[in-house]
């Protein structure tokens, strides 16, 4: 409640259009399929302290979230900087001429990683809004996802696609764009 409000304030406050940042808006999840969405901070920090809500794929995919650092958003009053990191894959709010997604990687896999990794070499700051939140509600697997599961071909293919990508910043940002590569390789 209230989101499209504090979002419009926030971008005033944080001079959105004069400045190379995207909000970040911490995403949280239900294994419910009916929820009584909560109308505050508090209340949303009630529901995950008795387990009826969880920070976003923690027990699926950890590494997308978790540079959010949900830990200091329980408390921040104030929106925070965070660093990049590898398959980070926030919800953001941005500048409409931001870069746009990648159009390489439609359906499953990469869509946001893609983007924020962009995002990042091109010097946005990475800002999380401390009094917004969403929350996935569950729904079934995609088409895409299953495909993404079942398919030894649509995973070879979504890695190509990935090194494809590296080797375009490489070009356009040089030797800035090596730390996406290195952190690539070592996972």
């Amino acid at each position: 409640y209230g989101l499209y409000d504090y979002l419009r304030n926030s971008i005033q406050q944080l001079e959105l259009p004069q400045r190379k940042a995207a909000l970040i808006v911490p995403a949280f999840e239900t294994l419910h399929y009916r929820l009584t969405f909560p109308k505050s901070k508090a209340e949303l920090l009630s529901m995950l302290d008795m387990g009826s809500l969880y920070t976003f794929r923690y027990h699926v995919w950890p590494k997308g979230h978790a540079p959010t650092d949900y830990a200091k958003w329980r408390t921040a009053t104030v929106p925070y900087r965070v660093a990049w990191q590898p398959d980070f894959e926030p919800y953001v709010v941005v500048r409409r001429d931001c870069p746009k997604y990648d159009q390489r990687f439609v359906g499953f896999g990469w869509n946001k990683v893609s983007h924020i990794m962009e995002l990042d070499a091109q010097e946005y700051e990475l800002l999380v809004l401390p009094n917004a939140f969403m929350i996935h509600m569950p729904h079934a697997p995609s088409f895409d996802i299953s495909k993404f599961r079942l398919s030894a071909g649509y995973r070879g293919c979504l890695q190509t696609l990935r090194e494809e990508f590296h080797q375009d910043l490489s070009r356009r940002y040089g030797a800035a764009a090596l730390k996406y590569l290195t952190a690539e390789r070592s996972l």
